[in-house]
């Protein structure tokens, strides 16, 4: 069999064939051809520094931005080398005996209730409790990292409805499994059962949020008597950064059941490990790496679905999609885990802000699926539960029996000595002198632990396969301003920086323990950052350079003009090419390559800055959460109509309008040179124009609107301020 078109079968059963992208030949001769241009292009600025035609300071600029333009188009190049598609057939794995099916952990994480909302929470935890799959084989684990008392009671809601509506849900066979979603969407039809649900759905939203409004649990809200009391634990000592464990289960498989006694309910755990403030938590890689633990002492199920809080799931086949692959005798010794592409709902029609992230989740994913597999993307992830303690040859052994992978963890989730365990290895002080975070579970050392601990799993010699079913496997919700986008990919650009600049950096370890193709592709992401430096330059260097008459790129008449036309216009186009053979429109393209402009001014730029003042001393970061609680309704119609939202006054913004500004007035000044002086300098002015176009909805927001999203006065004055300060610079170095 042809080993470009694989199939993978089960008991002589086909559960998923994996076959190449048609591009890829194509895709393998033009990078020979693109890799010769960039040759031809480096040769040239060596040559102008040694002859020295022009000024040895924008040479060396214009060479390092090459430099680095260079070797992030190679990053691309490699994940362009063999990119492969799958498919699985789940509805041949879900005929098997039930006996047969794992057991699975999932664990959702959630920091903060109010930029968190609890009935967020609930329906992704609800999505999950009704997948297709045996309820006494579920177990949810809710991770409460904020401590808060609103979430536990939200769950003890939703533990109660489940029992109406997880047998409501297989009965008719409904696939939307998030009953927000369901009860919001136009395209059932409604019977007197349905009806009598969306109520009952309702009056629990009422209760929940009223109490979240109230910021406590009334007395008469808890109707349970069972978990009264855990609710005194919330004392005026109490705080986020200081608690006790708190471990509740809300659900038991073992002795709950539906209202009508057939069907059973799966797990449902609240989990608040405890916090002090002297001792590190590690944000979201310490929550997880205490569900591993608490489950792995209530359940170890082999198989664990991590989820973001937001991220419901939409699919209830999903986990017997995931099963296809790890369950494969051929491959399940070293296959870590199954990535599933984060999809979004209420995106606007064009993705104004770029936030389905087509080339990371989509694009590089199948890139990487042809090496080694995709990277850890933080939620919507099916772990094989003995990829945390080490590389598939060398088992690490936990400091207790009961956390090891291959533990059968077969007393009652509510036992004494159960549940007495599940809080000692739930106290902050647990890990000290263990391998929990360096060789062992999701690793610490920075902020983006999903990278990292995927990155070290690959280096370790596991793999991983891209799971992309037509219809999406879990869904979420899009920042709806720009300020929100730009802080969350700050801080990613920081937490990848802090790796690349590690003795774990990807273009050292990571093509060691890997190989070139996959140690540079996961160079892509590491390097973020640098973005910043060649952006920064060819958004200023030749406006300055039209400004004053002086031309720091080949004249028309020059041989490479024409080369860099070509690296331009070809790298362009391919990655055009990516995006749409991947389903993505022109439009949307236009805004993700706009997009990306934006966050080099913006998120790299200060990602970079604050690294470096933390790495210096001379400053801190920490996990500062994305809002998920989308409420200004003037706000998500602007989205919608697809108008740039720049919310409140914020420095991030100041770079870039001062480039958008010093654009505008080079493209005014380069095309009087043009057509009433003679001046020709055409890669400037086609450079200029094109940064121009990107910055419209910029000096929309500054001169044209009067909204609470556009742009404020001060913004735009200070930005002024700095072009000028710029325009004068820019004098003492051209001139």
């Amino acid at each position: 069999m042809d080993a470009h078109n694989r199939k993978h079968s089960v008991g002589g059963t086909t559960l998923h064939t994996c076959h190449p992208c048609r591009r890829t030949v194509p895709y393998r001769i033009y990078g020979v051809i693109h890799t010769c241009g960039i040759v031809a292009l480096m040769h040239h600025h060596v040559h102008s520094l040694l002859t020295a035609n022009t000024s040895t300071l924008i040479t060396s600029l214009l060479l390092l931005s090459d430099v680095i333009l260079a070797f992030m188009w190679a990053t691309s190049a490699s994940l362009r080398f063999n990119p492969v598609h799958r498919s699985e057939y789940p509805e041949r794995y879900a005929a098997k005996p039930k006996e047969e099916f794992p057991k699975l952990d999932v664990f959702i994480c959630t920091a903060d209730p109010y930029k968190e909302p609890p009935m967020m929470v609930v329906n992704t935890a609800l999505s999950a409790m009704a997948y297709d799959y045996p309820s006494d084989k579920i177990s949810v684990y809710v991770s409460d990292d904020g401590g808060s008392s609103l979430t536990l009671f939200a769950l003890m809601e939703a533990a109660k409805f489940s029992k109406h509506w997880l047998p409501y849900c297989k009965n008719n066979n409904i696939q939307d499994r998030s009953p927000e979603v369901y009860f919001s969407s136009n395209l059932h039809t409604w019977n007197d059962e349905a009806g009598n649900l969306k109520m009952m759905y309702e009056d629990m939203k009422s209760r929940v949020e009223h109490v979240v409004d109230s910021g406590k649990v009334e007395t008469e809200y808890i109707t349970c008597d069972q978990f009264r009391g855990v609710f005194d634990l919330w004392t005026h000592k109490f705080t986020r950064q200081e608690h006790p464990t708190i471990i509740q289960v809300l659900q038991n498989s073992e002795t709950d059941m539906d209202d009508t006694g057939k069907y059973i309910m799966p797990n449902l755990i609240y989990v608040s490990r405890e916090k002090s403030k002297v001792s590190p938590h590690h944000f979201k890689a310490g929550a997880l790496n205490t569900l591993l633990r608490v489950s792995g002492v209530m359940t170890n199920s082999p198989v664990i679905l991590t989820l973001d809080c937001d991220m419901y799931s939409n699919d209830p086949t999903t986990p017997v999609r995931a099963l296809c692959y790890l369950t494969d005798p051929k491959i399940k010794s070293g296959l870590g885990f199954v990535q599933f592409p984060q999809k979004f709902q209420g995106v606007s029609k064009n993705d104004i802000y770029a936030c389905e992230y087509k080339r990371l989740f989509d694009i590089n994913m199948i890139g990487f699926d042809g090496l080694m597999g995709p990277n850890h993307v933080g939620t919507g992830c099916f772990f094989n539960r003995r990829v945390f303690y080490g590389p598939p040859s060398n088992l690490i052994l936990a400091e207790i029996d009961e956390l090891n992978p291959n533990q059968i963890a077969d007393k009652s989730i509510e036992a004494k000595d159960v549940l007495e365990l599940a809080h000692n290895v739930a106290a902050c002080n647990y890990e000290y002198n263990t391998n929990w975070g360096s060789k062992m579970g999701f690793r610490y050392g920075s902020l983006v632990e999903d990278y990292y601990t995927g990155y070290m799993l690959h280096c370790e010699g596991w793999r991983s396969v891209f799971c992309s079913p037509k219809r999406a496997a879990f869904c979420g919700d899009v920042p709806k301003s720009l300020i929100d986008v730009v802080s969350q990919q700050k801080r990613w650009a920081i937490g990848l920086l802090e790796v690349s600049i590690s003795r774990y950096s990807p273009l050292t370890y990571g093509v060691k323990s890997m190989g070139l193709l996959m140690g540079v592709g996961y160079c892509q992401y590491a390097f973020w950052a640098f973005w910043s430096i060649p952006l920064i330059v060819y958004g200023l260097l030749p406006q300055l350079a039209l400004l004053y008459g002086v031309s720091v790129f080949p004249k028309s008449s020059d041989p490479c003009f024409w080369l860099y036309i070509f690296l331009f216009f070809g790298a362009y186009a391919q990655d055009l090419l990516d995006f749409v053979l991947e389903g993505g429109t022109y439009c949307g393209w236009w805004n993700d390559q706009r997009m990306w402009m934006i966050r080099g001014f913006t998120s790299f730029f200060f990602g970079f800055i604050e690294f470096t003042l933390k790495t210096l001393n001379l400053s801190t970061h920490g996990f500062n959460l994305t809002s998920k609680a989308n409420e200004d309704d003037e706000q998500s119609k602007r989205y919608e109509k697809e108008i740039f939202d720049f919310g409140p006054s914020s420095s991030m913004f100041l770079p870039l309008t001062a480039t958008a500004i010093l654009n505008l007035f080079a493209f005014v000044w380069g095309m009087c040179g043009l057509f009433i002086w003679g001046k020709k300098l055409v890669l400037e002015l086609m450079l200029v124009s094109f940064a121009a176009v990107n910055c419209l909805p910029v000096y929309e927001a500054m001169m044209l609107r009067k909204d609470a999203g556009k742009l404020p006065k001060r913004a735009s004055l200070s930005a002024g301020i700095l072009t000028f300060a710029l325009t004068v610079l820019g004098y003492f170095v051209l001139k």
